[in-house]
């Protein structure tokens, strides 16, 4: 997007998360500081013709507690889970949707799969031979696009509609369009975010990559043999910082830039060397205008897989140098399990709480250090630290990066 003269301050004023390990902002980030696991064997479908059994799902999850607009019987589990991390976010922000102006209102919301829940149930019934039971509200349900639309739908959002379905790094994506819609003028107030459900489609996609843990997920560990797939929502209020200031709203973070990258070279391997992921750190810290030196934490992609835990290794030594191994830098898909387009806007959510809050998440499971890995993962146990700056870092099938920083709003 091209520069924009003057551009507004864009602030974080609300927080909606809704995880395996808690749902709403506070037992959501006091379950990450305890180290609370969220993975164990999957409840929602059969995993036998699987080699691995592990999962990261929310329980007794109930659509009906956010969904209050809408017809449940036309969303998927994806939507319904973005509509009650949109809701959550608005509540924490203090923000009433009825009191705004519509038109000013948008929404950027990132997935990986959409909505494969529904897919699936339209395979069962091709494969029983019952297409007739389909019906018109598979088109409501399934493609990827309505998640955005029925966010908006159900807060009256009449602004700009992003749907981002950019794997892995969708929620940091979501961020960066917000974040330039809102310092552009085009916008009063952006929900930004991602969500992913739970499905058989994804497990077995990841399932015969051989890429599934079979205990638990251990980031940047020399003996790590996986991810988890998960599941969840994370939404952000973003607003301009003078109206944020109007209504004495509480700042968690301002969004001070982003990098976004791509590497060019693979469907589902990342770049030998990491190429990719350093240039879009690289470009977050160049547009925003720090030094690597100044970052106070960066929440890791962290995956847990042999391959793209050693290649971000690589990535960040490039791009910090000596100041790697003094940076906290943890996962917290060792808690969550990787919940795929919900990833990186969880791990947004997360970096806004390090800055607001001056602790850092830890990464559980570790136990012996990897030389790939040269740098503090903060281990098994959460940290005070204070938090000026925070680098949220996803990288994606297909190649996508994004970097995104989060600091203390100065005046």
């Amino acid at each position: 997007m091209r520069a924009v003269q003057n551009p507004r301050r864009v602030v974080v004023t609300g927080i909606g998360a809704v995880t395996p390990v808690g749902v709403g902002r506070q037992e959501f980030w006091q379950g990450l500081l305890d180290g609370r696991c969220g993975t164990g064997p999957v409840c929602s479908f059969d995993t036998s013709p699987y080699a691995a059994d592990q999962g990261a799902e929310i329980q007794n999850f109930e659509g009906a507690r956010f969904v209050r607009r809408l017809d449940l019987e036309t969303l998927g589990r994806t939507s319904q889970l973005a509509i009650a991390a949109v809701r959550l976010a608005l509540e924490d922000a203090g923000v009433d949707p009825l009191g705004l102006d519509p038109d000013r209102c948008g929404v950027a919301m990132g997935t990986t799969s959409g909505e494969p829940r529904e897919m699936e149930r339209f395979d069962d019934r091709f494969m029983d031979d019952q297409l007739d039971r389909v019906g018109p509200r598979f088109m409501s349900r399934y493609p990827c696009h309505v998640i955005a639309g029925h966010v908006a739908r159900e807060f009256d959002f009449a602004g700009p509609n992003l749907m981002l379905p950019a794997a892995c790094a969708a929620g940091n994506y979501a961020v960066s369009g917000a974040f330039d819609l809102l310092r552009s003028g085009r916008a009063d107030l952006m929900v930004a975010g991602g969500a992913d459900c739970f499905s058989r489609i994804t497990y077995a996609g990841f399932a015969r990559l051989g890429a599934i843990a079979p205990e638990r997920c251990q980031p940047f560990d020399r003996n790590r043999k996986g991810m988890i797939p998960g599941e969840g929502a994370a939404a952000l209020i973003l607003e301009p910082l003078e109206r944020a200031l109007e209504r004495n709203a509480t700042v968690f973070a301002e969004v001070l830039g982003y990098g976004l990258s791509c590497d060019a070279h693979h469907m589902t391997a990342a770049h030998p060397r990491g190429d990719g992921a350093a240039r879009a750190m690289e470009r977050a810290l160049r547009e925003s205008g720090f030094t690597p030196e100044q970052v106070s934490y960066v929440s890791a992609h962290g995956t847990g897989t042999p391959t793209n835990d050693r290649l971000e290794g690589y990535a960040v030594a490039r791009v910090f140098g000596e100041a790697a191994r003094r940076i906290p830098m943890s996962s917290v898909k060792s808690m969550l399990g990787h919940t795929m387009g919900a990833a990186s806007a969880i791990e947004a959510a997360v970096c806004c709480l390090t800055v607001h809050d001056g602790h850092v998440p830890p990464t559980i499971h570790f136990e012996e250090a990897d030389p790939d890995c040269d740098f503090d993962c903060v281990p098994n146990q959460a940290r005070e630290v204070p938090v000026e700056l925070a680098m949220n870092n996803a990288y994606a099938f297909g190649g996508a990066n994004a970097s995104v920083l989060f600091g203390q709003c100065r005046p």
